[in-house]
């Protein structure tokens, strides 16, 4: 399936304003606003958090399922898709992240 369609199946963002990664000392590592151009990225992050509890390995798994056509353009691009880069450097290390979401 297709990004766009993936993400149709995903629940509503609506009422966030972000999402904050945080690593194993309670740091914030990064932060994925909904804004334009970021929406799909917080979609997905969201989503796998919800059901994973983190963004861990099986999490980062299905989030490159969800990213589908992105993932792809990622791999063969690195930097050009940061929030897939970090869904791969998590796998590639076994790295986990917390998540905290911000109410819009």
């Amino acid at each position: 399936m297709a990004f766009a369609d993936n993400l149709r199946q995903l629940p509503s963002i609506a009422h966030l304003a972000a999402v904050e990664l945080l690593d194993d000392t309670g740091n914030v590592v990064a932060s994925i606003p909904n804004q334009p151009g970021k929406t799909g990225s917080l979609t997905v992050y969201a989503a796998l958090a919800a059901k994973h509890g983190s963004i861990n390995p099986a999490a980062a798994q299905e989030g490159l399922t969800l990213f589908a056509e992105h993932t792809d353009d990622a791999r063969q691009n690195p930097g050009k898709h940061p929030n897939i880069d970090r869904l791969l450097e998590v796998i590639s290390s076994g790295l986990s992240y917390a998540v905290r979401t911000i109410s819009a």
